[in-house]
């Protein structure tokens, strides 16, 4: 066992996510599912232990801190995440405890144990469950972890369509822990009641059942097709703050040869921008791997990915100074589970530092969040251009600095 003398988990941090006083990097989900597995993770063989979901490190570290653990494979959504737990293990002396892996068989291959953070979507929880009842080792026992007001019985129902053992766990600290066991050979993998068919190109687990993500959806008011897997915001849907927006998408820059889709999504306006507009080039980028995923999908399937680049990027950092023409974006209101301007503020940030003078970034929000004024402020001259009765549609010019206007 590793000494934990020089490991503290309040010194982890959240960076490059958005820090303040009531947004942590460790909660109490983490150190009750580092306390529930215990045993399984000192008795674990490198390699034989998969983190899902950790935040920003807590979990991952604590495993190789507090139990020695060492050939750790974690899955991480968000990029900053990602990078956050890069961070903190380098901080720690721990950077080669892990690897990161994006969502597929090889993260759980032959997997013994499983720490997760729960999700709150269902269909990504479904996702996760299938891939490590199809390909972990058969005797896997999963410790799935959250607080409790964001547990319900449904995700006990989603875990119950792959494993055979669902046990809740005694509350601590308003958190709690189940520990899944069983994977269950006549089990359909997915939601209950969900009759999606199966890709037949998905690779083949366990019991011979195939993986039903990425879902797909065709939307015939707008020919288009959504794909998505689990974890992406709204699923095959389209949300009705992007459907507002894409009734007005035809006014923005129209000369724009080139166009960013700033945190993407499932790449619904960045397929609709380059259906509409044969000779424009779009960049979609997303912190979620889920996100980029699906959008990558999306643009294969409405005949686009040769003119649509899918990236994944903590807002847009890897994209040069002055740059684009027109941006488009529709943010966030939310950090993970707290509502937080931060991460809509962060975007508009980028925006400024990533459009050229005169450049046009077009957003839609939610009317009460007023973000008019930090528009004006941060990127340049704002115009309303549409309002419904839950929407904003905003036009903002960005100024340029050398005559401030």
């Amino acid at each position: 066992m590793a000494d934990p003398g020089d490991f503290s988990f309040e010194r982890l941090r959240r960076r490059p996510d958005v820090e303040a006083p009531n947004l942590f990097a460790v909660d109490a989900a983490d150190r009750l599912l580092l306390d529930t597995a215990a045993d399984a993770l000192t008795s674990a063989a490198p390699g034989e232990v998969v983190v899902i979901g950790d935040n920003y490190g807590g979990l991952t570290l604590g495993a190789a801190a507090l139990y020695g653990v060492r050939g750790m494979r974690v899955h991480q959504d968000p990029v900053t995440a990602e990078r956050a737990l890069a961070a903190n293990a380098a901080g720690s002396g721990l950077a080669d405890a892990f690897e990161s892996f994006d969502l597929v068989p090889g993260l759980v291959d032959g997997a013994n144990v499983v720490l997760l953070r729960l999700p709150r979507s269902l269909d990504a929880l479904a996702e996760v469950a299938q891939l490590v009842a199809a390909h972990a080792s058969a005797d896997v026992t999963v410790y799935a972890g959250g607080m409790v007001k964001h547990l319900t019985r449904a995700m006990n129902d989603v875990l119950l369509a792959s494993f055979a053992s669902v046990r809740a766990g005694l509350a601590r600290q308003k958190a709690r822990v189940l520990t899944v066991e069983g994977a269950a050979p006549e089990g359909r993998l997915g939601l209950p009641g969900d009759e999606a068919p199966a890709d037949p190109a998905a690779p083949e687990g366990r019991f011979g059942r195939q993986s039903e993500w990425p879902r797909r959806e065709y939307h015939a008011d707008l020919g288009l097709w959504v794909c998505a897997h689990g974890a992406a915001f709204a699923g095959t849907s389209i949300d009705i703050g992007t459907r507002f927006l894409l009734t007005v998408l035809a006014a923005a820059r129209p000369d724009a040869r080139t166009a960013i889709d700033l945190g993407c999504g499932t790449g619904v306006i960045a397929a609709s921008l380059a259906r509409a507009r044969p000779g424009i080039h779009v960049i979609a980028t997303d912190q979620s791997a889920a996100a980029v995923a699906s959008a990558r999908e999306t643009m294969l399937a409405n005949g686009v990915a040769d003119r649509v680049d899918v990236v994944r990027d903590d807002a847009l950092s890897a994209q040069p100074a002055s740059s684009a023409e027109l941006i488009v974006v529709n943010p966030p209101f939310h950090i993970g589970a707290a509502v937080h301007a931060g991460a809509a503020l962060k975007l508009f940030d980028d925006a400024a530092r990533v459009l050229e003078p005169g450049g046009e970034l077009w957003a839609v929000w939610n009317s009460h969040l007023g973000y008019r004024t930090p528009l004006e402020r941060i990127v340049g001259p704002t115009t309303q251009v549409a309002r419904n009765a839950k929407f904003t549609v905003t036009r903002s010019v960005r100024r340029n600095e050398s005559s401030g206007r």
